[in-house]
């Protein structure tokens, strides 16, 4: 697929954004102190809220789905409510570094899982890009590994989070091919809320009675991380390859770290910053390198 240096450079601006909004989100989710699936529930709940003004342009293709393509929007939403649900509980037990870091192994599963479903072709050059975001990662949350049994199952968490949402985005990659961002990303929220509400209600979780600031960190999960990052990735897929939407999460470390060490007091080696600046270029190499 043949594109302009123009639109090239739109699309790596709009990637940026992305690995940006998403970072935000483990420090929103370690000022609330209301249950992680709470969190997940809301968070996406009222993205689709702030979507609904727009339900009306889209209707004629949020309700024309097929067979097929409900059964892929609710296996792909399943595994978002998965990967949110064990991601943010991974945060409760470990640190922001180390809970992210972990992330990073995310592509590395979409990459295997393109090869083997769709034969996806990898060159030298893209490997390269995840091998140096890889050191990089574990550099940074080299620090905050422990061998305590909360940090380690944490890390566990964490790794389960990260094989649900390349299972998510592999599964978005084939979704995408024949329906538009809204309607790929209005629904996929819609139906991981409602799992998520049905597993809140089983826990017996209490959907009301929370303050001012529960409700505002609940809005600020569904704007910044979710509308700037999880909902501009699902559009980026049409755009990029599978593989390469995936290494946005490979950024996160590096800004989330930053932000825990400003806003949570979590500290950071001078290391750990200069592994930030190794990721940031293996990310850069490989958004360079990654074709469809």
């Amino acid at each position: 697929m043949n594109r302009s240096p123009q639109s090239i450079a739109a699309y790596e601006l709009l990637y940026i954004v992305g690995i940006i909004a998403i970072s935000f989100s483990a420090i929103f989710v370690r000022w609330s102190d209301a249950d992680v699936a709470v969190i997940a529930m809301y968070r996406l709940y009222l993205t689709n809220l702030i979507m609904l003004p727009l339900v009306f342009k889209y209707r004629a293709e949020l309700f024309r789905l097929s067979a097929r393509q409900w059964r892929l929007l609710a296996f792909s939403a399943i595994m978002l409510a998965l990967h949110f649900l064990l991601w943010m509980a991974s945060l409760r037990l470990t640190t922001v570094a180390s809970s992210t870091v972990i992330l990073t192994l995310e592509p590395v599963i979409v990459m295997l899982g393109s090869y083997l479903l769709f034969r996806t072709r990898t060159n030298r050059m893209m490997l390269w890009g995840v091998g140096i975001t890889l050191i990089g990662s574990i550099v940074i949350g080299s620090g905050d590994f422990t061998l305590s049994r909360e940090a380690l199952l944490g890390d566990v968490l964490s790794l389960l989070g990260a094989a649900a949402v390349a299972f998510h985005v592999l599964i978005g990659k084939q979704v995408r091919k024949d329906m538009n961002a809204f309607t790929y990303n209005f629904w996929i929220f819609a139906l991981a809320a409602t799992a998520l509400a049905f597993y809140n209600i089983a826990r017996g979780n209490s959907f009301t009675g929370y303050s001012p600031k529960e409700w505002g960190i609940f809005l600020l999960l569904a704007i910044v991380p979710t509308l700037f990052g999880h909902y501009l990735f699902n559009w980026l897929l049409k755009h990029m390859s599978a593989a390469a939407v995936s290494m946005s999460v490979l950024g996160e470390p590096v800004i989330a770290s930053l932000l825990a060490w400003v806003l949570l007091k979590e500290a950071l080696t001078g290391y750990q910053l200069a592994a930030g600046a190794l990721v940031l270029f293996g990310v850069w190499l490989f958004i360079r390198h990654g074709k469809e």
